[in-house]
């Protein structure tokens, strides 16, 4: 008896649907606490992302600590989760 296999062609593998976020905002939250957003610029098949126009959230001990970056590349292994779109809002 033949096997037939049926394929969905609407299916996204992860990395095409992170190839369609290049020139849009990203939020993507880190290994470390670290969430950032900015612009992927790019990104390799590690998900090693290079990203611009971006701003960095950390929770320390003493608050919620924001840097503004111009760039940043960030190696894959550390990376969580991705969020296409938006930025995060602001603590209060």
């Amino acid at each position: 008896m033949a096997q037939t296999t049926v394929s969905n062609q609407s299916t996204l593998l992860p990395l095409e649907l992170v190839d369609k976020c290049i020139g849009s905002r990203i939020h993507i939250i880190m290994k470390n606490d670290k969430e950032i957003v900015g612009t992927l610029l790019g990104f390799d098949d590690f998900v090693n992302m290079l990203l611009e126009d971006v701003t960095e959230y950390e929770n320390t001990s003493e608050g919620r600590r924001i840097t503004k970056l111009d760039q940043i590349l960030l190696n894959g292994n550390n990376i969580t989760m991705l969020v296409p779109g938006g930025d995060i809002p602001e603590a209060n």
